[in-house]
């Protein structure tokens, strides 16, 4: 099963290269004789309106890219200036430079105002979660290069850090034409190494605490003879073992990108991933547990004890994945121009837990393990758009979005192996009983247009877009089989006006929706009302302003939500949804970043947010209605905070980070709460010169949590009360009244040192 997708994710470029030779046939109509592609076009398909617009040579344009890049970040990368009608929030390829190489995309958002990260281990193998403006990833559309990519819990299945030019953040919006269905809390984009035109390649090699060691090594093609297309192919291979209790974490991943740029702004990429991951599936605590790791140092992690239930080979989970995106970009005479993107993922693995033992047939007592097993589980899908100008001031677009999930999965059971541990469910010599089986899926079919006007020299930028998205869902299991068709409107109006040089104002309203994952309906019996669609409508309203010295970015927002879908943890990677009624978030964020002054890039963070439940919810474990209108929010924190500080000299450079989250509560009824805590990262390194063949020799230290502060991060998921007794017991002794939520807690200190080159 794990070599398949890997030799597939290595055939199917090589057929591409012919598919990228199809935008020749139209671009042929524009090209200017001797005006080489332009890169800054190439690689940027939000320009893809402006494609029409003459090209300048190549080589003067990549130095003023590059020279731009610099002037328009702060705070050593952790900020960027703007000019989106929206609130944008991005870190770039410097920022990223400096950090771990095991970073995922939630490492390098946690000092954006808007977010609270959680993850629960130190290297970033197992994804974590996100909280922003009162909501969660799972009401976010994670994106990488414009297609879907896996949920945040694995968001490190995607992409390699190495190959990560910028993660964006636009946390109150989702542009009109992206393929995403839950987006309420925005968008998070992460955009994929443009491969160089130059052949070469980069390696590094990292050791670490919890005996973390890593390499990683990626060679660039450069441009392919007079083809025009370059590629890239990467590599990497991570072992660690859990920082809390037993067990082994292995990581292996593959990154290959292909691309191709044509003189009048055409272009076509393809990001193809392959991800293979074993790892524990940790022990969240329940409070309980948590204060007495912290007052007395005894763990809640796995056992490595066979004998014993909590085992980590009787906890792990195990999981193959390949991930393809294609985006193309045709630009047609007469002002026109299509957009196209197709995209794929498929997936299979399997979680495996403990159960009581059974009696064999020869009277033998024998350990018994059960599976979520995910057979298969694929997204498929396609947006298309038509782009036109119609005058100097407007372009319209019109498209469609269409996609197709499905998922196979089984809830199996086998007797463990031998010596303990779970082997693979498909091993029919330990099959004990094949278990029911679940299958779902949804199709979306959606039209969206919008138009996008300049006036008054292009410094009033008026946006307008609707979607109207048509969804069927479905679920079948041993309890029957439950769909639905929805249907939401989703409106956007965005209006920007850049005063002078120096101040932009902007003000954005958009719809947005969640609707029920699919596979969690299969948690519902069928005398339980599928929960409605999650709606939300938002405004915002900005502010940006920056000169030589510094650049600040402000926005206030204001968020109603009806039928607020919750996801509560119940074991196994899994969650079940239910609803909460109305909710109210308002509050602002505010960044501000200094340029380079000597070397020193200051960088701090702030967003206030005022969240209120509107809605008293009827607990269905303990028969009661919570009065929980008027109360603060679930997983809503007031207060969230950061500083940063990047120093560079010479070939030295470093980088210091501390977030704050304030407390907050995490339960529907306002009757547990998790109080505020503080994090912190700290990065050093230094470029040396070129030796040999090694362009830039580089060795870097990274650490967290310096302090070795014990504390919570997040709670796991939503519950009703901490009276509740449905939560899924985690290696701890429940209280009297119920068990409460479970907790992410923050990896004790980590260091890792690097050493890496370009070639």
């Amino acid at each position: 099963m794990t070599g398949g997708p890997v030799w597939r994710g290595m055939r199917w470029p090589i057929g591409l290269l012919c598919w990228m030779a199809i935008p020749s046939a139209f671009a042929q109509t524009a090209i200017t004789p001797g005006r080489p592609a332009s890169p800054a076009k190439a690689s940027h398909a939000a320009q893809a309106t402006r494609a029409s617009a003459p090209a300048v040579p190549a080589q003067p344009e990549a130095i003023s890219v590059t020279t731009s890049r610099r002037a328009l970040n702060g705070g050593g990368g952790m900020m960027r200036i703007e000019t989106a009608p929206r609130a944008t929030q991005t870190v770039d390829k410097q920022y990223i430079e400096m950090r771990s190489p095991t970073s995922n995309a939630l490492d390098l958002i946690q000092t954006l105002p808007s977010v609270n990260v959680s993850q629960p281990d130190a290297y970033g193998m197992e994804g974590g979660q996100i909280q922003t403006r009162g909501l969660t990833d799972l009401d976010m559309g994670l994106m990488l290069d414009g297609a879907p990519a896996a949920a945040a819990k694995y968001l490190s299945e995607n992409i390699d850090s190495e190959n990560l030019e910028e993660v964006s953040l636009t946390p109150g919006s989702a542009a009109t034409s992206l393929p995403v269905m839950s987006a309420a809390a925005g968008v998070m984009q992460e955009t994929s190494h443009t491969p160089d035109r130059v052949a070469g390649g980069m390696v590094d090699f990292s050791y670490g605490t919890n005996n973390l060691s890593r390499e990683f090594i990626r060679l660039e093609s450069g441009e392919i003879g007079a083809s025009g297309v370059r590629g890239f192919v990467s590599f990497s291979n991570t072992h660690t073992r859990s920082w809390m209790g037993s067990g082994i974490n292995d990581r292996k991943h593959i990154d290959f990108g292909l691309q191709k740029d044509w003189a009048n702004g055409s272009f076509a990429k393809v990001f193809i991933s392959w991800n293979n991951e074993n790892f524990v599936i940790d022990n969240y605590p329940t409070e309980s547990a948590f204060l007495l790791y912290k007052h007395t140092g005894q763990g809640y992690g796995r056992s490595d004890d066979p004998a014993n239930a909590n085992y980590w080979k009787n906890n792990n989970d195990h999981w193959n994945q390949v991930f393809l995106t294609a985006p193309i970009h045709i630009a047609l005479p007469a002002r026109l121009s299509v957009d196209l993107q197709p995209y794929f993922s498929y997936g299979t693995g399997y979680d495996a837990s403990p159960l009581d033992p059974v009696t064999a047939s020869d009277g033998t007592t024998r350990n018994l393990i059960g599976y979520f097993n995910q057979i298969g589980t694929r997204q498929v899908g396609v947006t298309t758009r038509l782009n036109w100008q119609p005058d100097a001031h407007n372009t319209v677009s019109a498209g469609y979005w269409y996609e197709n999930t499905y998922t196979l999965q089984g809830y199996p059971q086998s007797y463990a192996l031998p010596g303990g541990g779970a082997p693979n469910p498909l091993n029919p010599a330990f099959s004990y009983d094949l278990g029911d089986r679940q299958d779902a899926g949804y199709e979306i079919h959606a039209l969206f247009v919008e138009d996008t006007a300049k006036y008054l020299r292009d410094r009033l930028t008026i946006h307008a877009g609707f979607k109207f998205v048509m969804s069927n869902t479905w679920n079948r299991d041993y309890y029957g089989r439950q769909s639905a068709n929805r249907t939401e409107p989703l409106p956007q109006l965005q209006i920007g006006y850049q005063i002078n040089d120096q101040n932009q104002v902007y003000l954005n309203v958009e719809g947005d929706y969640r609707q029920p994952s699919q596979v969690d309906l299969g948690w519902l019996y069928t005398d339980v009302p599928i929960p409605k669609n999650q709606y939300s409508i938002k405004e915002e309203l900005g502010w940006r302003y920056h000169n030589a010295w510094f650049m600040i970015d402000a926005s206030f927002f204001n968020y109603n939500v009806t039928n607020r879908i919750v996801d509560q943890y119940v074991g196994m990677n899994n969650y079940s949804p239910f609803s909460i009624g109305n909710q109210q978030m308002r509050g602002f964020d505010f960044m501000i970043a200094g340029r380079s002054i000597h070397g020193v890039s200051p960088y701090a963070s702030v967003e206030y947010l005022h969240a209120t439940q509107d809605s008293n919810v009827f607990d269905p474990y303990q028969n009661v209605m919570l009065r929980s209108a008027g109360t603060q929010a679930i997983m809503a924190p007031h207060v969230m905070a950061n500083f940063g500080l990047s120093y560079v000299w010479k070939g030295f450079f470093s980088n210091a980070s501390v977030h704050y989250t304030g407390p907050q509560s995490v339960s529907v009824a306002g009757d547990q709460r998790m109080p505020g805590y503080v994090t912190d990262t700290l990065s050093l390194g230094y470029h040396f010169a070129p030796i040999g063949f090694m362009k830039a020799p580089t060795f870097k230290l990274n650490f967290t949590n310096l302090t070795g502060a014990i504390v919570r991060t997040g709670a796991m998921g939503a519950i009703y009360s901490r009276n509740d007794t449905s939560t899924v017991w985690s290696g701890s002794q429940p209280s009297a009244t119920g068990y409460g939520n479970a907790f992410m807690v923050t990896p004790r200190f980590t260091m890792m040192g690097t050493v890496s080159t370009t070639f």
